[in-house]
This record gives C-alpha cells, sequence and structure tokens, in this order.
C-alpha cells in the first residue's frame, strides 16, 4: 500500500484517492425518495462521513476496506466527502492497516504493566483484590477496546489510553489536594468503565459496529455495578470500600443529563468525574486540532454545542 494523502490533511475542493476503513454504512432516502448511501470512513488520523449519490449494489461491511475516489466538500460548516467511486481491493493490491487504524500512543502491554503499578502501589489489600478481580473479569478484551464509539479514544485500546492518561492526571493532582485518598481515587480511574467492553460490540482493531443489547438495555453505569457486586462476593470483601467504588462507577458521568443516576457526593468521587471530563474533552480536542491546520477554524463540532475550534500559531509575533 502507498503513502496516501490522511484525512486530516483534506481541505474543501480537495481530491481524495486510496483506502479508507468503514466505521458505518446504512443505506438512506433523500426527501424525493431516492436512496443514496451513507457511510463513515477513517484512517489512522480522523474519520469523515461520506455520501454517494449513486446506488450502491452492494453496502459495504463494517470494519472492512475500500478504495475510495472522492471530493472534499463543506456542509453544514462540516466536512463531507461526495465518492464517485468505491470498491474492494483488488487481488494484487496490498492493504497497510497501519495508516487505516488509529491506535493508542503506547503498546497494551505498557499500559497494563503501568495500570499493575500503580494497584501495586495500594496500601489497601481489600482495594488491590476488588480493582485486580475487575480486570480480570474484563479479560483480554481490554488488550484492544476502544473507550467509545465515536467521541475520545475511539481508537485500539483506546480504554486503556483513557485509563492511563487519567491516572497521569491523578499523579499530579493529587499533591495539590493531600486529604484526598489516592489508592481509592486510582481505584475509581481503573474501574469506572471497563464495563464498555460488555457495552459495546468492538472487533480486535478497536472498530466498533454497535453497542451491545447489554448496553442499550442496561449500560456500562449499572453494569459496572454490577460487576464489582459480583467481584467482592468472589473475593468476600465487604464494607464501605465496595459501596464507595460502586458509587464512583454510579456516578462518573456526574449529572442526570449525562446519564449519571447520582450526583458525586464524596471527594474522590467528584474529582475522577472531573479528570474523566477533562481527559475525555482533551482527547477530542487534541483530534480536532491534529486535523485543523494552525491559525485556522474548524468545522462546526457538534459535541462542543457546536462551537468551531481554533488551532492557534502559539507564536507571540506580530502579524
Amino acid at each position: 500500500m502507498r503513502e496516501q494523502r490522511t484525512l486530516a490533511s483534506l481541505a474543501v475542493g480537495d481530491s481524495f484517492k486510496g483506502f479508507l476503513m468503514v466505521r458505518s454504512a446504512e443505506v438512506r432516502t433523500d426527501k424525493r425518495g431516492k436512496e443514496y448511501a451513507d457511510l463513515n470512513l477513517s484512517d489512522r488520523s480522523g474519520e469523515f462521513n461520506c455520501k454517494m449519490w449513486n446506488p450502491l449494489r452492494k453496502i459495504p461491511a463494517v470494519s472492512s476496506v475500500v478504495w475510495v475516489e472522492a471530493e472534499v466538500q463543506e456542509f453544514n460548516g462540516r466536512l463531507q466527502m461526495k465518492i464517485e467511486l468505491i470498491r474492494p481491493p483488488m487481488t494484487d493490491e496490498t492493504v497497510d492497516l497501519a495508516q487505516l487504524v488509529s491506535c493508542a500512543p503506547e503498546t497494551s502491554e505498557k499500559m497494563l504493566a503501568y495500570i499493575d503499578k500503580n494497584i501495586d502501589s495500594f496500601s489497601s489489600e481489600k482495594l488491590k483484590r476488588l480493582v485486580r478481580g475487575m480486570l480480570r473479569k474484563a479479560g483480554d478484551r481490554l488488550d484492544y477496546y476502544p473507550a467509545a464509539m465515536r467521541m475520545h479514544h475511539a481508537e485500539k485500546s483506546g480504554l486503556l489510553h483513557h485509563i492511563t492518561d487519567m491516572l497521569h492526571v491523578a499523579e499530579a493532582l493529587l499533591p495539590c489536594y493531600p486529604f484526598l485518598n489516592g489508592d481509592l481515587l486510582k481505584a475509581g480511574i481503573i474501574v469506572h468503565d471497563l464495563a464498555k467492553i460488555e457495552e459495546m460490540s468492538s472487533d480486535d482493531l478497536g472498530n466498533v459496529s454497535d453497542y451491545s443489547r447489554d448496553g442499550l438495555l442496561i449500560g456500562h453505569l449499572v453494569r459496572g455495578v454490577v460487576n464489582l457486586e459480583l467481584v467482592a462476593k468472589e473475593e468476600h470483601i465487604d464494607g464501605e470500600y465496595v459501596e464507595l467504588l460502586e458509587h464512583m462507577i454510579l456516578s462518573h458521568h456526574g449529572i442526570p443529563d449525562y446519564g449519571s443516576p447520582k450526583l458525586p457526593m464524596f471527594a474522590e468521587a467528584i474529582v475522577l468525574h472531573m479528570i474523566d471530563t477533562l481527559d475525555a474533552k482533551m482527547n477530542e480536542v487534541k483530534g480536532i486540532q491534529d486535523r485543523t491546520p494552525c491559525g485556522a477554524f474548524s468545522e462546526k463540532i457538534n459535541s462542543l454545542d457546536g462551537r468551531r475550534m481554533y488551532h492557534p500559531n502559539y507564536n507571540d509575533e506580530e502579524e
């Protein structure tokens, strides 16, 4: 596979030819009753919504690789591709998945070792056993699972990336607030999103095809509490730490509008929510900044209230 332009480098009016990975694909109908293909295609740098107005013989499968020839347009303040040609790879064409799959910046082995080091530092044996039990329940899928379908850390090993980044933030904050129980905060960080493995259906490249039945009916907050309860019974652990961790899982989204049935009700739960929000937003903003030239504004970002993010030049020289 020859080197091709990344999606992040494209601007309105550019042409694109190359391989992309299918994140979603479906047939829709416009206001006139005409069918068209609506696809989300990605490479390692980002993702584009794409439209093909000519009928497709067959909708490509999620996580498959396709050859695409398209023009970059703008629609409602967002970049979009108008596809002229889409086809599977030819038998004599080589596809380099390294160019197409977005991955965490560290290997899963290195991130798991960092998490394990943090657990080893806990002074509470109960917390150690609870957290290790939750990791065992997550299993090998933790190696490659993303943290979300679209929003933040939507990449191979993205869940580990999210957890380890949050642990780094916690290490920086704890000296500022020495009254916090650092072991409890770190334990909450490690377990808070582990049930996303049951909430989403992902392949081993970190591509989420959809939410699972468990995710749609139960969700990762409630499933996380159920899993922790099971681990506590298996380890014959009871007492306050179990309830505190369960509360941290239930409340880490912060408010009911974001899915939390409980508001954070003690210091470590509040800090967990804030670190979680900060890390998710910064990961999303970094992706926006990576695909926006210095001195330019991004497209409108729906998840950020429709804001157009600015990528500063970080230069104090007079323009």
